[in-house]
């Protein structure tokens, strides 16, 4: 199978980095914490140091996350992987499913920029989160290489697709509704999204866990022909993946994962 993309096995657990508690009322999200969090961030006595530093913003974010309520967002612990996988593979393109509240999308952009990349599509289902991401982008100075798309996952990308703003994507990060990982996945193959040379991130292996996309991704292409051959979404099972899992925490602490996949060919 060669090398796989990256070395890297986990984090060091950082104390110092775990958000309060998600949970609040019952509620994990939405329920004003987002709006909140930008009221709090351009309350701050050091606003005009934030501007156009995406680390200052990501760190008023923490600030947040950590002294007045929990947020869902992948935190500094599993986004530094990420970040190293950015570095080393250089991406000029980068398609994110599952925006929140600009928190990858800004620690992300960042890095892709300081790679020498182009542009970051953030797909976010949530007008409301989407408004919050696309304020705070602008805050750190990304308006120019991070954009924010409205709509769940397919809808985003067809309509990035369509609008020829994507043809092949060379890194793929996927946060979002996790039923709709392997069908998001299937059909970024259908448009040709995903080919040789692509990366796909997918986050949360563990917490809640995504067997379907795992067994997806895992399979040889003799199995995932047999597999599309009766399912309502079809793939690309032509394309040929190696993975690798990388162990990390979330911000809430808990323990988690997250599947590095790279399409490096196709079988005819």
């Amino acid at each position: 199978m060669g090398a796989t993309p990256v070395s890297v096995e986990h984090t060091t657990y950082n104390p110092d980095a775990v958000y309060l508690s998600w949970e609040v009322d019952g509620k994990f999200f939405g329920d004003g914490r987002e709006v909140a969090l930008l009221e709090y961030i351009y309350a701050r006595p050091d606003l005009e140091k934030l501007r156009g530093n995406p680390q200052k913003v990501l760190q008023a974010i923490d600030d947040y996350g950590r002294s007045v309520r929990g947020l869902i967002n992948i935190g500094s612990m599993k986004g530094s992987i990420v970040c190293d996988i950015i570095a080393r593979h250089r991406p000029a393109v980068v398609l994110e499913l599952g925006g929140y509240i600009g928190y990858s999308a800004i620690m992300f952009g960042h890095a892709m920029r300081q790679a020498g990349g182009k542009q970051y599509y953030s797909v976010e289902k949530s007008p409301l989160f989407a408004a919050v991401a696309t304020s705070l982008i602008d805050l750190a100075g990304l308006r120019d290489h991070v954009r924010v798309v409205v709509g769940t996952g397919a809808e985003g990308t067809r309509r990035l697709y369509e609008e020829g703003k994507i043809s092949r994507v060379d890194m793929a990060f996927f946060d979002h509704f996790k039923p709709a990982y392997t069908d998001d996945l299937k059909l970024c193959e259908r448009l040709g999204v995903v080919g040789p040379g692509t990366l796909i991130v997918a986050d949360n292996m563990v917490l809640p866990g995504n067997p379907r996309y795992l067994e997806w991704v895992h399979a040889s292409v003799e199995r995932k022909r047999e597999m599309d051959k009766g399912a309502a979404e079809k793939g690309n099972p032509n394309l040929q993946y190696r993975n690798q899992s990388i162990s990390s925490w979330e911000p809430s602490g808990q323990e988690d994962a997250m599947e590095i996949t790279e399409c490096y060919g196709i079988e005819d």
